[in-house]
């Protein structure tokens, strides 16, 4: 379960860092990505608090992962791998910057990482309670 938290806690400031930038520093944020800002700019604004939102969540299963395993699998292995797939897509399908695969990496990372600690939790590990 100490796997589980570290990987929680992690996601926790990755969501939360991304969201606050998005949010606060969209220009900023499609410079770097280059790319063009959406337009309304409201889509950037309302995936930055989605995102500041699906951080703070990681606070709970970051303190007691048994208890809040379902959001680990429904933010973690299906919306970060759900992710990491589009990011990896658009790039193929749509040309989209390379910069964009960094996305797509710390989303996989984060989705594999949270998928093995709660199958290793689910098989009945020395963690488990």
């Amino acid at each position: 379960m100490k796997f589980l938290s570290v990987v929680a806690g992690i996601s926790f400031f990755y969501d939360l860092a991304i969201g606050i930038v998005m949010l606060t520093a969209t220009d900023l944020l499609a410079t770097v990505f280059q790319v063009a800002l959406p337009s309304p700019i409201l889509f950037a604004k309302l995936l930055g608090i989605f995102l500041i939102c699906v951080g703070l969540g990681y606070a709970a299963p970051w303190r007691d992962p048994a208890t809040h395993r379902m959001y680990l699998w429904i933010f973690g292995p299906v919306l970060k791998g759900a992710g990491a797939i589009a990011f990896v897509t658009d790039y193929v399908v749509n040309a989209s910057p390379s910069s964009f695969l960094l996305f797509a990496a710390s989303d996989g990372m984060l989705a594999l990482l949270t998928l093995w600690g709660l199958l290793r939790f689910s098989a009945g590990s020395a963690d488990r309670p």
